[in-house]
């Protein structure tokens, strides 16, 4: 689809409510992760899984997520490992001793069992273990200092994957939008709306109801033929479509939390075609209501999408 220098430079304003980013930092033998994940959803909803001693982040988390975004449903999770130092080990004894004494009895019941190398024992995991640093509270804080700038990070990462998306489902909106308004232009050339036409079929209507035993009175006639008219023409739906399509066109251009009123006027498009497809009263007419429909919904579903 050609879109025009506007739409170009305002599809970027239009955010998805789909994405999905990660952020990683280090800082003193410690690495850690935050992966954040967002799908469509009515409100703003977040799950957040934060590691053991880390829970007083999630305070912090939420309200960085609040500021950043308005709908959608989030899992934020962060995960934390620590960096052992490779030049520092201890030997379990406790768990050593037990091996021993384990190898001593099957010595004792089993006949052949030959004892085990010290370095079958020590590849025994849990034998040889890395040496944890202690730290005070001033490093944890540091720490925390750390991962909520990442955090900051992995919160931008998404905003931009959110906006990307929103710019290539906008491209395909506004291709909807053109197509239903296309699909307008073509049913106010259908034969079954042009005047000489509707001005037939009213004649020949009354002309039934003329025929009608008992004859009808004038007044239930003038009231017969105005429900006629109004049955026959469908311009005024087809303007109303149109109309709804420059809103919908106006919204997008001004970008911003949008999704809930294109989904209100989602509701109007269905409302003003459902009317067009029960007045159509030629095939040609029938075929581009059932297209409108089609393409309604498919800009529907769309924008389930739209933040």
């Amino acid at each position: 689809m050609h879109m025009n220098n506007k739409n170009k430079t305002t599809l970027s304003q239009i955010a998805s409510m789909t994405g999905f980013a990660t952020s990683l930092g280090s800082m003193n033998g410690f690495s850690w992760t935050w992966e954040v994940k967002s799908v469509n959803g009515k409100g703003m909803d977040l799950r957040c899984r934060l590691p053991q001693g880390y829970e007083i982040l999630e305070t912090t988390a939420r309200l960085a997520m609040g500021k950043a975004f308005k709908r959608g449903n989030f899992n934020l999770n962060l995960t934390i490992q620590e960096t052992p130092d490779q030049n520092k080990y201890k030997i379990n004894r406790t768990l050593l001793n037990q091996l021993i004494e384990t190898t001593k009895e099957l010595q004792t019941n089993l006949k052949g069992f030959e004892n085990p190398s010290l370095d079958g024992l020590f590849a025994v995991r849990g034998v040889i273990e890395p040496v944890s640093k202690d730290e005070d509270s001033t490093d944890h804080m540091s720490r925390e200092k750390e991962i909520l700038k990442s955090l900051e990070a992995v919160l931008a990462s998404l905003v931009q994957n959110r906006i990307e998306e929103g710019a290539r489902i906008g491209t395909i909106l506004f291709g909807q939008l053109k197509r239903i308004n296309d699909l307008c232009d073509q049913a106010e050339k259908t034969a079954a709306l042009q005047p000489a036409n509707i001005q037939k079929r009213l004649n020949q209507n009354i002309e039934e109801l003329l025929e009608a035993v008992p004859r009808l009175p004038e007044e239930r006639l003038a009231q017969e033929a105005a429900i006629y008219m109004i049955k026959a023409d469908v311009r005024e739906e087809l303007d109303r479509l149109k109309a709804h399509v420059e809103s919908a066109k106006a919204l997008m251009e001004k970008g911003g939390i949008i999704g809930r009123k294109l989904d209100f006027l989602c509701q109007e498009f269905n409302r003003e075609v459902n009317t067009l497809c029960s007045k159509a009263s030629d095939i040609g007419l029938s075929k581009i209501g059932l297209e409108l429909k089609a393409i309604i919904e498919q800009y529907r579903e769309q924008v389930q999408n739209i933040e």
